[in-house]
C-alpha cells in the first residue's frame, strides 16, 4: 500500500486556532507523476478494504466532503472512489433543500442517509451547509445558528453510537483559484453544465464564507470527529491526501474476512 505518511496527514489536522490559515498550493515536496501511480495502487487496496467492510457488516464509514465551489469534490469521488464495489458504497449529493425538505428539521435528509453497517458513506456537502449556505440564502435566520451548532454537535456525537465513523475532509481552495475554476467551466461545454447562477453570488461571497468556515471548522473539530483540511490546488495531491486518509481509517478497523462457518460442507454438495 502506498498512502501518504503520518507527517503529511497530521499537517492537514485542522488547527482550530487558525483553520484556513495553511497555503492551499503547497504540495509537499511531492510530484504528480509520482502521486497517480500512488494513487492508483491505493485504489486497489481501498476497493479490498472496503469489500471486507461489506462483508462484516459491523461498522460504517462516512466520508464528508466539503469545500467551496470548484474546490473539487466530484473530482475526489470519481478519482478516488471508482473502483469500489458499488454494492457497499453510498454517495449522497446535497443541494440547497427543497420545499418538502424544508418541512422538516435541517438535519433531517442527512440522518435518513446515513450509511448502514457495512457501508462507506460519502457526503458530498453535508449537515454543516446549514450552518453556512442556508443563512445566506435566506433559508434560516442568524438568530438559529446557535441552536443548530447545538443539534449538529449532538448529532455528530451520536455517530459512534450509531456505529458510524466520520471522515470529515475540507477541500480548501483561495479566491483566485476559485475564480481561475470558474472560468474553466464557463470555456468548456463538459464543465458549463454544473454553473448555476448562485455560483457567482457564492464566488462574490467567497470571503465571507472563508471566514465563517473558519469559525464552524474551529467550533466542531473534536478528537472523535475531527477536521482534515485538504490542500486542494493541485487536484492530484487532494486525490491522494483523501485517499490516503481514508486509508488510515480502514487501517484503524483491522478489517479481515468474516470467520463464519460454512454453511453446508463440499460432501453435502456431492450428496443428492
Amino acid at each position: 500500500m502506498s498512502r501518504l505518511p503520518e507527517r503529511i496527514l497530521d499537517d492537514c489536522l485542522c488547527d482550530p486556532r487558525a483553520p484556513l490559515a495553511k497555503d492551499p498550493a503547497r504540495d509537499f515536496g511531492l510530484d504528480k507523476h509520482s502521486a497517480q501511480l500512488a494513487l492508483a495502487e491505493l485504489r486497489a487496496w481501498l476497493n479490498d478494504q472496503q469489500r471486507r467492510l461489506w462483508a462484516n457488516h459491523r461498522e460504517a464509514l462516512l466520508l464528508v466532503l466539503q469545500g467551496h465551489d470548484c474546490a473539487g469534490k466530484d473530482g475526489v469521488i470519481r478519482r478516488v472512489l471508482n473502483a469500489f464495489d458499488p454494492q457497499g458504497l453510498r454517495v449522497h449529493s446535497f443541494k440547497q433543500p427543497d420545499a418538502g425538505e424544508r418541512r422538516h428539521d435541517f438535519l433531517w435528509r442527512y440522518q435518513r442517509s446515513l450509511p448502514a453497517p457495512g457501508l462507506l458513506g460519502v457526503f458530498n456537502r453535508s449537515y454543516y451547509e446549514g450552518l453556512i449556505s442556508d443563512p445566506l440564502d435566506g433559508l434560516c435566520d442568524e438568530a438559529e445558528l446557535p441552536a443548530r451548532l447545538d443539534r449538529l454537535l449532538a448529532f455528530e456525537a451520536g455517530l459512534g453510537a450509531a456505529h458510524v465513523q466520520p471522515l470529515k475532509c475540507f477541500l480548501q481552495i483561495s479566491r483566485d483559484e476559485q475564480k481561475q475554476r470558474l472560468l474553466q467551466r464557463l470555456q468548456q461545454p463538459e464543465k458549463r453544465w454544473k454553473l448555476r447562477p448562485s455560483d457567482l453570488q457564492t464566488y462574490r461571497e467567497y470571503d465571507l464564507r472563508q471566514q465563517r468556515w473558519s469559525e464552524l471548522l474551529a467550533a466542531s473539530h473534536a478528537e472523535s470527529a475531527p477536521w482534515y483540511v485538504i490542500p486542494a490546488e493541485h487536484r492530484w495531491l487532494r486525490d491522494w491526501l483523501v485517499a490516503s486518509l481514508l486509508a488510515r481509517e480502514f487501517e484503524r478497523l483491522q478489517l479481515d474476512w468474516p470467520a463464519r462457518p460454512a454453511p453446508f460442507s463440499a460432501a453435502d454438495l456431492e450428496r443428492r
